[in-house]
């Protein structure tokens, strides 16, 4: 059977579909052939599993259809950065196979379900449904905006500029794929992943958000973490979502 033979029956999208149809408007073929691959999932993978690492040749890309995972890179002395946050419909690493080898490594936070594409499979597609292929790109686009906006986060931005600035991400990624109730979502990053994440210690890590407690600019408990007032919030990193491209569909 043709890796283009997936069954174009009538479904609720996945996540996956969503997001790139936010980014790029898909028919519902196009929708459709999205969803048969995240309905090709794997079995779900446990918390601290990679789905590949520094160095790995790689064959095939994924779908995070739940849980979060995180990019890293590891120095030689075992020291971790970790460079991004995976949430559920995010892509990982869409075209990543053209380059000779990874040059990080993606690890499960929570336990996550993903789909597998081979190279061949998603070659065959990108051909044959060249509006997916462009959804793709443009996500990748955004991905990149979101590493820039992570390198200002880190080089010029205060720790608790930082953590604000984060915050604010992730509740506009969050809102975009509809994980996001009340003034609310899950958040099941540790502490210490949150130091990996913006270059800080874990003493200071757990210093900012007992601050950010205080000044009610958050509220965090049971790994839900609720903006009480999200305009207040922005306000203290100067957060401007034009980085996550939100209208990027409008544009075109």
């Amino acid at each position: 059977m043709s890796s283009l033979d997936i069954p174009q029956v009538a479904m609720k999208d996945s996540i996956t579909a969503q997001k790139l149809a936010a980014h790029w408007p898909l028919g519902r073929r196009d929708r459709d052939v999205i969803n048969g691959l995240a309905g090709r999932a794997l079995q779900p993978l446990r918390t601290g599993t990679d789905l590949f690492t520094q160095g790995d040749r790689l064959t095939s890309i994924f779908f995070l259809l739940e849980g979060w995972a995180a990019r890293y890179k590891m120095l030689e002395d075992g020291r971790r950065q970790i460079v991004s946050l995976l949430l559920p419909g995010d892509l990982c690493d869409p075209f990543c196979f053209l380059l000779h080898r990874a040059d990080h490594g993606v690890t499960a936070l929570t336990p996550v379900r993903v789909a597998e594409v081979g190279r061949s499979q998603f070659e065959e597609i990108a051909l044959a449904h060249p509006e997916i292929t462009k959804a793709m790109w443009i996500n990748a686009l955004i991905t990149a905006s979101i590493q820039r906006e992570w390198c200002v986060n880190l080089g010029r931005r205060t720790a608790l500029e930082r953590f604000s600035h984060l915050f604010c991400e992730l509740y506009h990624r969050l809102l975009k794929v509809g994980l996001v109730s009340g003034n609310g979502f899950h958040f099941p990053v540790t502490q210490l992943e949150l130091a990996d994440a913006t270059g800080l210690t874990m003493v200071h890590t757990n210093r900012i958000l007992q601050e950010m407690r205080r000044q009610r600019l958050i509220e965090l408990h049971r790994r839900h973490l609720v903006v009480p007032d999200l305009a207040a919030l922005e306000r203290v990193c100067a957060f401007d979502p034009s980085y996550l491209h939100p209208a990027a569909q409008e544009a075109s």
